[in-house]
């Protein structure tokens, strides 16, 4: 599961490239109205078995992520489990957004 994972950097340039992918926020409804990623569609962690469905069935790679990058690694590695193979972390999640790809997105 080398590929679990994918940077800031590879999605910004996959997003400038018009590829298609379906960015999950795994944050709170807190943290998501704080600041968030154009796009992005809001699954808190624990909904995320609930939503299990909409996530196997979607053709696009799934790039969650969350404040550091932890609980959306644990979402990625967890949807892996249950099939959705295109299921990825965002590493260092938006605070790493924020400081290395678009500094207007706030930090908290």
């Amino acid at each position: 599961m080398d590929d679990l994972q994918i940077s800031v950097h590879d999605v910004n340039t996959r997003i400038a490239r018009g590829e298609k992918l379906l960015l999950v926020d795994v944050r709170e409804p807190l943290e998501y109205d704080l600041c968030r990623l154009p796009g992005a569609t809001l699954i808190p962690l624990g909904s995320i078995p609930a939503n299990l469905n909409t996530l196997l069935d979607t053709e696009h790679e799934v790039v969650l992520y969350c404040h550091h990058g932890m609980r959306s690694l644990d979402a990625a590695l967890w949807l892996r489990q249950q099939g959705v193979e295109k299921a990825r972390s965002m590493a260092g999640g938006i605070e790493r957004w924020s400081t290395e790809i678009d500094a207007s997105v706030p930090r908290y």
